[in-house]
């Protein structure tokens, strides 16, 4: 290795903490420095005491570092000494400036004290060789729409473009990597993004359910409250007829025993009423107890078979195998007690189906029969509490079970064509099993 204190080179730089970075790079190696703020200082102490080398930015004030170049490579006295620009090379331009103004090589900032020393060693390489470069013709270049005349030795310029080309194959290899750390990045953050997609897909619709279920326990509790007062109201009535028909029966028990016992009989037919009361009661108090849940249409049809007795009428399940509906578990009672009444008051009735459709634009589960129907004038009445003969609290609680999740319930049937029920489902209670809720 060569002796590098015999070596002075010159650092041109306006930044002092740039300046003062060079020449610790510079003497770490052994080699002695000076350093001058601007191209006229440059210019006196090359004049003053001759560097083997200098290194100049580009971007100073009063004179820039081409100028500066360009001034020492056109003096005779001057022109042998190599300079290197140090600059961010922006521009291409500044590559053809380079070579206009003489200049021996490039420094491209940012840059290590590896880049630095390779420079400086290819320089005083090249000095110490000889070679055919002499004078030579200078070269007229037009670049951007300007002419440059370039007068750098063949030698000059194969070492600068070598050394852009260097930090082109350098910065495009550092872009690739930088590439390669976006695209993974990238495909990180969109991981990421389809994690949280998930995770807020099944928050909402965990918050769905939440609220339906939440909707649910309040119309439950409401439900509960009318259904005490009904039956407070109601057993207060059969209590009081029940005492007055006693007290009838005790009046007349001596005089006449017949009449009596027919206060008896007809006290104990309200007694049965009163039992019959409070076993509804307790029907009534297990709609709500339990959330709602999502609840295969087809199963749920066929169980509600358990509850009652087809005797020789055919049921059609024609429900899809995957259709569910988010209902109180108490629906299971709601077709068992329709097939129930179909049964018992459809007369001619052969056949039930219940199926699933989309009318006029809601999704709607139909109980339709082929008996003699259901009079207008009872349509409505019929899902009244206690109307007509066993079915009124049967329906009445159909009506109330479907109602906890916001199913409705209708008779929509034609006199002496058949019953028909249809059962609207609104939006979010109901869709096919593994896939999202199906929108009406």
């Amino acid at each position: 290795m060569a002796n590098n204190s015999s070596v002075s080179i010159l650092v041109v730089e306006d930044n002092r903490t740039q300046g003062e970075y060079l020449r610790y790079i510079l003497e770490k190696e052994g080699y002695s420095v000076t350093i001058a703020l601007n191209g006229k200082e440059a210019l006196e102490a090359v004049f003053n005491n001759r560097p083997h080398l200098i290194l100049t930015d580009i971007m100073m004030p009063e004179m820039d570092g081409f100028e500066l170049c360009f001034a020492i490579k056109n003096n005779p006295d001057t022109s042998d000494i190599p300079v290197i620009l140090v600059t961010h090379l922006y521009n291409p331009v500044d590559v053809i400036r380079g070579l206009e103004a003489g200049a021996d090589n490039f420094i491209i900032k940012p840059y290590t004290p590896e880049v630095i020393h390779a420079r400086i060693n290819s320089i005083i390489l090249a000095k110490n060789k000889s070679g055919p470069n002499g004078d030579q013709t200078p070269l007229s270049v037009i670049f951007s729409d300007r002419s440059y005349t370039i007068a750098a030795t063949r030698l000059q310029i194969i070492n600068i473009l070598l050394s852009t080309y260097d930090v082109a194959i350098k910065n495009n290899a550092e872009l690739q990597v930088t590439q390669e750390k976006l695209r993974y990045l990238n495909d990180q953050r969109q991981k990421d993004l389809d994690e949280l997609e998930k995770i807020n897909n099944e928050l909402s619709i965990e918050n769905h359910e939440r609220r339906l279920a939440e909707t649910a326990l309040e119309s439950a509790n409401k439900k509960l409250l009318l259904m005490a007062n009904i039956t407070r109201h109601d057993i207060l009535n059969q209590l009081s007829s029940l005492q007055g028909y006693l007290e009838l029966a005790d009046m007349d028990r001596n005089e006449n025993p017949d009449l009596a016992w027919s206060y008896v009989d007809k006290a104990a037919g309200v007694l049965g009423q009163t039992v019959s009361t409070v076993k509804f009661t307790k029907e009534y108090q297990d709609i709500g107890i339990k959330s709602p849940v999502w609840q295969n249409c087809k199963k749920t049809v066929t169980k509600s078979l358990q509850h009652t007795s087809l005797h020789n009428v055919v049921l059609e399940n024609e429900m899809p195998d995957n259709l569910e509906v988010y209902a109180d578990p108490l629906i299971e009672k709601v077709f068992s007690n329709l097939i129930e009444n179909a049964i018992r008051y459809g007369e001619k009735i052969s056949k039930i189906c219940i199926r699933f459709e989309n009318l006029n634009g809601a999704s709607t589960i139909i109980c339709e029969d082929d008996g003699v129907g259901i009079h207008p004038d009872e349509k409505e009445m019929i899902f009244h509490y206690q109307y007509g003969k066993n079915t009124g609290q049967g329906l009445f609680l159909s009506r109330e079970i479907l109602s906890i999740t916001g199913i409705t319930i209708q008779e929509t049937g034609v006199l002496t064509k058949g019953a028909k029920f249809e059962m609207v489902c609104p939006e979010g209670t109901v869709r096919y099993s593994n896939e999202q809720n199906l929108t009406p």
